[in-house]
């Protein structure tokens, strides 16, 4: 590496029981020194560090202690470290060679930090980061130039249980420090683009169905001509009512180089969702296309004269600046294009995108993306994945966090092809394309990835080296039919729009090489899969924010990074709810292992996620409240609960205590009624309860609100479900 940045030497305590998550050479050389050699690295003999770490410390001459951590208990190592600490030298347990996936931030498995816990001698964290200036290099173990070591000595851990999650909770809270510190995720996410697409200027976006290529300089060269039509309008912010492929692209990219914040419009949502969305942007101008809006006939699509369409956007200008701007964008260097646009005028915290997600009462809050989060997150994810010749299934909607960040903005910056197509749900074609691109990565919910079984053969999927499935929860039956039928392993994600989305990730299974006694896991399931580097997780009690609960054990989870988000628009009473000392409450129920691999146990906030949407219940509640004619008192009679459901992730449950409402053989004929009464009220068919559970009463808190532990076990009970 260049060069080795130390952090914490005031925490240097001699002599004292060190705990790397990592160490390099660099780091090793370093940390002797400051122990003044008084140092004896303990190693286990059969997790052996690399032969130039062990030619290193013979050459520095250092002491080093071997044992077996299977053959040894952990009275005779706590006897070991203390014979050395009582003599005056210092203790460095020293992580040796393991097979582990990219991204990994730690290098010692799960069975050494339980060993350490139980040791009990507190021990003196250290935290090892790599980092770049580029959006591939967070992380990676490479020589390269424009990399660097970040070396942190931590304040000593206090005495007392659970050393490995209290460890583990350390170095994620400092890698999320050091990476969020690094200075390339201030600057701007346009800025990052031009330069992209002008460092990968072949690199094809490819139209699924009419089978149409644009290449990168192109779609800068169109978007720098639409960027000067919409800047002359004077909007802060446009919306985007388009599917993903070029035409999303070219709307996005032209907002972002006009100084413009697009808003991704949900196209399927309800009509007062989407009136409600542009009241909070304040949304006076719409990019849409033509033919998109044929096929989508009962979108309730503002007037005309607010609308600018793709199509008639084209053809109005002339000819010789699309052209020329063409030219400019393959021929001017980046930095000149960069000027012209004056991309580095929004940047950092500034609003880059701003996406809309339900909200508990139905009504949508607003996530503004800012040019950090999005730059942190695509760089979160890069580092995870190979991208060598990596080449993008994009059919994910683009106002989903995860098909805005991950199946366009990962792409371009990183210069990876992609084949777009508008229609996630046509498994057939999405199955064609795969085999006919030769595509590697895929993102799909559980329910189209299904539907994408059903049409495959052996051998569809051979080109797939990541089959990523999220929004939903990825059931064990489809993940086993995957790979005996296809031979390809689904990796269930985890994220959040707020988080930019992605938090977590399963990856494919690593083997240990034959010096490699040991590894970290690429996968755990049931879990969602491991932390991404640089974002820190706490568990708190369900009942008491106050109260942290170590990190394996089952609680509320919180997040913190650069990717995070500062709070919903407009909704200061909520963000002062799920935010404390910089920690955002996602509502998830959860845990995480000692390998970094979270699992969750449910949702206690009221949504339930339907076939990779967010269905909100007391949306739900309000509609049946309305279509029953029930007066504010007879409300707290029905409730909306979510259970976990085979084909789409969870299913609606409607507990009622209406006497209509109490004949379990009627359930069929008044599940259909209420399906049929909200079609006439215009609310989603996704918002209709799959299953009827009459009960005396509804439960209630003291408070007079909802006991949704109560309603949960009631659902689960009555369907013969494990809460």
């Amino acid at each position: 590496m260049s060069n080795l940045i130390i952090h914490g030497k005031e925490n240097i305590v001699t002599p004292g029981f060190y705990m790397p998550n990592r160490m390099s050479v660099a780091a090793a050389r370093a940390l002797h020194k400051l122990l003044s050699g008084k140092v004896c690295y303990l190693v286990d003999s059969t997790f052996m560090p690399s032969a130039e770490m062990m030619t290193t410390l013979r050459k520095l001459g250092a002491s080093v202690e071997y044992f077996e951590f299977r053959k040894t208990t952990s009275l005779a190592v706590r006897e070991q470290i203390l014979g050395y600490l009582n003599s005056g030298v210092s203790v460095v347990f020293l992580p040796g060679r393991v097979a582990k996936w990219r991204g990994t931030y730690s290098d010692v498995p799960s069975p050494f930090l339980r060993h350490v816990g139980s040791l009990h001698i507190s021990p003196i964290p250290l935290f090892l980061g790599f980092y770049g200036n580029s959006i591939q290099t967070l992380y990676r173990e490479v020589e390269d130039p424009a990399c660097h070591e970040e070396f942190c000595i931590m304040p000593k851990l206090a005495s007392g249980p659970q050393t490995g999650e209290r460890l583990m909770a350390a170095w994620l809270e400092k890698g999320a420090e050091f990476f969020a510190a690094q200075p390339w995720l201030d600057t701007s996410l346009t800025t990052n683009l031009v330069y992209a697409l002008k460092r990968y200027p072949n690199v094809e976006i490819v139209d699924g169905m009419t089978g149409g290529v644009l290449t990168h300089f192109k779609a800068l060269g169109v978007s720098m001509a639409v960027a000067k039509i919409l800047a002359r309008r004077g909007d802060k912010r446009i919306g985007v009512i388009l599917p993903p492929g070029a035409g999303g692209v070219i709307a996005t990219l032209s907002c972002l180089l006009a100084g413009i914040s697009p808003v991704m419009i949900n196209y399927a949502t309800s009509a007062a969702a989407f009136e409600s969305t542009v009241r909070q942007a304040g949304l006076k101008t719409f990019i849409t296309a033509r033919k998109f809006m044929q096929k989508l006939p009962q979108f309730p699509w503002p007037p005309e004269d607010q609308l600018i369409l793709v199509e008639d956007l084209l053809q109005k200008t002339p000819r010789f600046t699309l052209i020329s701007h063409v030219l400019m964008a393959k021929t001017l260097p980046a930095k000149a294009i960069c000027a012209m646009y004056k991309t580095d005028s929004r940047k950092k915290d500034d609003e880059a995108v701003v996406l809309f997600t339900s909200g508990s009462s139905g009504e949508p809050k607003g996530v503004v993306l800012t040019h950090r989060m999005v730059l942190a997150n695509t760089a979160q994810c890069a580092c995870r994945l190979d991208l060598t010749d990596c080449r993008f299934l994009a059919s994910l909607p683009i106002f989903h966090s995860f098909g805005m960040t991950v199946n366009m903005m990962l792409p371009m910056l990183t210069g990876c092809m992609v084949c777009s197509y508008p229609n996630p749900t046509d498994a057939r074609t999405l199955n064609e394309l795969i085999q006919k691109y030769k595509l590697t990565l895929v993102c799909a919910t559980p329910t189209f990835a299904r539907a994408m079984l059903r049409r495959a053969e052996a051998n569809t999927f051979a080109s797939v080296r990541y089959f990523v499935l999220g929004a939903e929860k990825l059931q064990p039956d489809l993940e086993q039919e995957f790979i005996e039928k296809c031979g390809v392993y689904p990796m269930e994600g985890y994220g959040l729009t707020e988080t930019a989305p992605v938090v977590a990730a399963n990856m494919p299974d690593l083997e240990p090489g034959p010096d490699m006694k040991f590894y970290v896991p690429s996968r755990v399931r049931p879990g969602v899969g491991a932390m991404l580097p640089g974002i820190a997780i706490r568990i708190t009690d369900v009942d008491d924010d106050t109260k942290e609960l170590p990190l394996t054990e089952r609680g509320m989870i919180w997040f913190k990074g650069a990717n995070v988000f500062s709070g919903y628009i407009g909704r200061p009473e909520l963000n002062k709810e799920i935010f404390h000392n910089g920690w955002f409450k996602t509502g998830d129920i959860g845990q995480m292992d000692l390998n970094g691999f979270i699992t969750l146990g449910g949702r206690l906030s009221r949504f339930s996620k339907i076939g990779g949407e967010m269905v909100p219940h007391e949306g739900v509640e309000l509609a049946l409240s309305r279509g029953f004619n029930l007066s504010n008192e007879e409300c707290v009679q029905i409730a909306i609960a979510g259970v976990s459901d085979p084909q789409k992730g969870e299913a609606l449950v409607l507990l009622s205590a209406l006497p209509q409402h109490q004949r379990s053989s009627e359930e069929k004929e008044i599940l259909s009624s209420i399906r049929t009464m909200l079609v006439e009220m215009s609310v989603p068919a996704l918002w209709a309860p799959k299953y009827l559970v009459p009960v005396e009463s509804i439960p209630v808190l003291p408070t007079g609100k909802l006991d949704l532990r109560g309603c949960k076990l009631l659902a689960d009970e009555a369907l013969c479900l494990q809460s």
